[in-house]
């Protein structure tokens, strides 16, 4: 990343908490409702401390990296199968859009009913939310393939494992890293929701926390978390695997 966009990007923020800090200073709403940007930073500061702001995040995020590995591997394999098999399309493909437009935190209650409040529900969630966007990316990738590369690679020998492999998943892979990329957002949406209904440990487990003592500085400070953490995660994995295969690809 460029020196300019740093500073351009470190000015905004900082913008960010000045505005906020001066809001605050005007005394608009009483201190309890909307806390000065020191008591955040306070709160976070006594988590790290303590320990349980990193037991809430590092537990957030291995329920984040077990879902989001298992809807990729389901979703890469629905995806291939719905565009190479017209009868899979025709039925399970039907309804995949469907799934895919319900909310990631809607599938909580039957987590709750089927896993209990466990850490396999929260991950039941996770799947549920980011499985139908790879899905449906892969499904759209394999779709645009030139067909008459597919046929060359059969011609050639090409088949089974083989095919799949060397052939369709490396052809598809730019849709493939939107898929991921829509597939993380809504995997992470969904652990968040899940921890905040389940009450069990994790980012939204303090984030109910906060919401139950009505300690708005603890609700602020988990949300300002969640939020450096989805940044984080695609800044440094996403947007450079994107940027990498773009580039490969000559769009770049």
């Amino acid at each position: 990343m460029k020196l300019g966009s740093l500073g351009k990007k470190f000015a905004f923020y900082v913008g960010i908490v000045l505005v906020w800090h001066l809001v605050y200073a005007a005394n608009i709403w009483p201190q309890n409702v909307f806390p000065s940007p020191f008591s955040v930073a306070q709160t976070l500061w006594y988590g790290a401390e303590d320990g349980t702001l990193w037991i809430g995040i590092g537990t957030s995020l291995w329920r984040l990296a077990a879902g989001f590995a298992i809807a990729v591997a389901g979703g890469i394999s629905l995806g291939i199968l719905m565009a190479r098999v017209q009868t899979v399309n025709e039925t399970i493909g039907s309804i995949v859009l469907g799934l895919q437009s319900i909310p990631s935190v809607a599938w909580a209650p039957l987590a709750i009913i089927w896993f209990g409040l466990t850490d396999a529900g929260i991950i039941f969630v996770t799947v549920a939310g980011a499985l139908f966007a790879v899905t449906i990316n892969t499904y759209t990738g394999v779709k645009s393939i030139n067909p008459d590369y597919i046929a060359a690679a059969l011609n050639m020998g090409a088949k089974g494992e083989q095919l799949i492999t060397k052939v369709l998943i490396p052809a598809a892979f730019p849709y493939l890293i939107t898929g991921f990329k829509q597939g993380w957002a809504f995997g992470w949406r969904g652990v968040v929701g899940a921890e905040l209904l389940f009450s069990f440990l994790g980012l939204g487990f303090l984030l109910n926390v906060g919401r139950q003592l009505s300690d708005v500085s603890q609700v602020l400070a988990m949300m300002l978390v969640i939020m450096i953490i989805g940044i984080v995660i695609d800044g440094l994995i996403f947007k450079r695997l994107e940027d990498k295969v773009m580039a490969r690809w000559g769009l770049r």
